[in-house]
């Protein structure tokens, strides 16, 4: 088997690889490599790289048959399974264009999204997903067919629009055994800006925006794979599939390192047993967003305080070592004797087992993107031995901007500029990036393009930086920036990322645009205030009425004051409790989780203006 470091010199040597030409190469030198593992009813199943390869080239045959062709659309609507990838390389093989959606996507968006993207073939997961392109496949006319994975409740459906995975691909099979030369003919006519993919975007303030990915957008991308500090430098690296695939980072993650590193990709039964299997799996690669690791800190933190005595004291020890630890990595770039001694110590006195729960035993370190994160949380990591690097990048930039490494961090940045990436501040501070990785423009939308992309190419981010000439500090979206009325200007996102470190609050939405202070709304951790409030004989039933509990108050308000501490902004002054979970159906939240602020601020501005009066 060829080494990472073989691999990383042969795309130094030879260029980047698009997906669809990885795996047919991959299939060709190590046809028996295992490429995916997924677990149903508690067993893991294998699947090789040969088979991922010869049921993406049945996926394309069987889309040339029902007539799809170069640059036509194909949706796949569904949790992270072997099936998505396989769709996603043969949709790609055939010089179709794979449009992802959310599992969350409400039977409206999907409509929305369908349309726009004028989809031909949509891959469904099951009922769930089905039911909802059903209800709307009348505003579909150009929706040829539904391809669900899992027939679970479809046997009686009406067959003229659906047809199982195993049909597809046997139909697939047929049409390969009459020409074998197909798909792999079609591979070698893709042409570097032929689009590969469809991404919208979250669409907080107005309509999702279908962003193109070029194939030479991803040839490229892959050239930076081993500049990231996240990249494994094992042989056979492990990887746990759970960032949704149809969002930028997840397909970076699982489809282009996966497959550039040779690596077998681990699926998780579902999204609830993802703790489980990463501690089960304990893979080599750990990409991460911000709300999994303030879960992971959260729940430590809570775990330490029901311990017993004994517990509570070895864990603080092994902090205080491993804080040691962790200034010594931030002032030298790297583990200097004094660091590795300390850092041995505190494994020893809790954190290997530590680690070994959390599923992070084999991971040296990782990376955090796709939204903010407190400069505490990832120094708690860091102290752990699992130095977790923030990065910055966002679908119209392929994910690739900048990173910190372990020769250079900088908390509370979001690191250096990747090689071959050009970097600057416009004059009110939004960031400019230019690279080989900046997407084709939003599909059928030339005007928005032109919004973003300037005549040299210059990508306008849309979030407001702080720049010294090596580090990148993010201070927030350009939109989201508040001005209060003494007109002083206030990232908000800082305020929330620092409340957000309290394991008690999920949800953290920062007012005091043209107001005279800054006030929030808080969302509770359920689960963990629950267990609080258990402990402390405080009665509850529901998110509402323990919100609604003075003590919980209480609590949330001391969590606020610590936050306060923390922020070089103005304090938070006054809060409001928010008495229901945020949800995506309701339109609270985006499909990546983020907060609609603007929809929030109007479903609950009675509280808002109660702060006020």
């Amino acid at each position: 088997m060829i080494t990472i470091k073989e691999i990383f010199e042969d795309i130094e040597k030879n260029g980047g690889f698009t997906p669809s030409r990885r795996v047919r190469d991959i299939a060709t030198m190590y046809p028996d490599k295992v490429a995916f593992r997924d677990k149903r009813f508690g067993i893991w199943n294998e699947s090789t790289y040969e088979t991922f390869w010869n049921e993406a080239q049945y996926v394309g045959n069987a889309l040339n048959h029902f007539g799809v062709n170069k640059n036509d659309k194909v949706a796949v609507h569904s949790e992270n399974r072997p099936e998505w990838l396989i769709a996603d390389v043969g949709i790609q093989s055939r010089g179709a264009v794979t449009v992802g959606l959310y599992p969350t996507n409400p039977a409206q968006e999907v409509k929305y999204l369908l349309g726009h993207s004028e989809t031909k073939i949509l891959f469904a997961e099951d009922q769930e997903q089905v039911d909802k392109a059903l209800e709307v496949i009348d505003n579909l006319p150009g929706l040829i067919k539904i391809v669900y994975f899992e027939d679970r409740g479809l046997t009686r459906y009406p067959k003229d629009k659906l047809m199982s995975w195993d049909e597809f691909l046997s139909l697939g099979r047929e049409e390969y055994l009459k020409n074998k030369d197909f798909i792999n003919d079609c591979v070698d006519e893709i042409k570097s800006e032929d689009v590969a993919m469809l991404i919208y975007t979250s669409g907080t303030t107005g309509p999702p925006k279908g962003s193109m990915l070029t194939h030479g957008n991803l040839e490229w991308t892959s050239t930076m794979i081993p500049n990231l500090s996240f990249t494994p430098r094992l042989d056979s690296p492990e990887f746990l599939s759970y960032l949704p695939l149809c969002h930028v980072f997840g397909r970076l993650v699982d489809l282009l390192i996966g497959t550039t590193t040779i690596g077998t990709i681990n699926f998780a039964e579902s999204i609830d047993t993802v703790q489980k299997d990463l501690a089960e799996i304990q893979p080599s690669i750990f990409p991460a967003v911000p709300r999994i690791l303030e879960r992971m800190h959260a729940g430590t933190l809570v775990r330490m305080k029901d311990a017993s005595r004994l517990k509570r004291l070895l864990f603080k020890l092994a902090c205080f070592f491993g804080d040691i630890t962790a200034e010594r990595r931030l002032k030298n770039g790297k583990s200097d004797f004094l660091a590795h001694i300390t850092n041995l110590i505190a494994q020893a006195l809790a954190f290997r087992s530590l680690r070994k729960k959390l599923g992070l035993k084999n991971i040296n370190n990782a990376v955090s993107g796709a939204a903010p994160i407190s400069a505490e949380i990832l120094r708690f990591f860091m102290s752990m031995g699992v130095p977790i690097y923030e990065g910055y990048g966002m679908t119209e930039n392929s994910a690739i901007a900048t990173g910190n490494t372990p020769e250079k961090v900088k908390l509370g940045t979001v690191g250096i500029a990747q090689p071959g990436v050009d970097l600057k501040l416009a004059d009110d501070g939004e960031i400019l990036v230019r690279h080989p990785g900046v997407f084709k423009g939003y599909f059928k939308n030339e005007e928005a393009t032109k919004e973003v992309i300037d005549k040299d190419g210059w990508l306008y981010t849309g979030d407001v930086g702080e720049f010294d000439g090596e580090f990148l500090k993010i201070v927030d979206r350009k939109k989201d920036i508040i001005i209060t009325s003494g007109g002083k200007n206030v990232s908000p996102s800082e305020i929330e990322n620092n409340i957000k470190t309290s394991p008690y609050i999920k949800e953290a939405i920062v007012i005091g645009d043209d107001r005279k202070f800054l006030s929030a709304l808080i969302g509770i951790e359920f689960e963990i205030v629950s267990n609080w409030a258990t402990r402390k004989n405080i009665p509850h039933t529901t998110y509402r009425n323990l919100s609604e509990n003075q003590e919980v108050k209480d609590l949330i308000w001391e969590e606020i004051l610590k936050a306060n501490k923390l922020t070089s902004s103005l304090e938070i002054r006054k809060f409001r409790m928010i008495t229901k979970e945020l949800d995506h159906e309701d339109g609270d939240l985006t499909a990546t989780q983020k907060a609609k602020r603007n929809v929030i601020m109007e479903k609950f501005s009675e509280l808002i203006d109660e702060m006020y009066s």
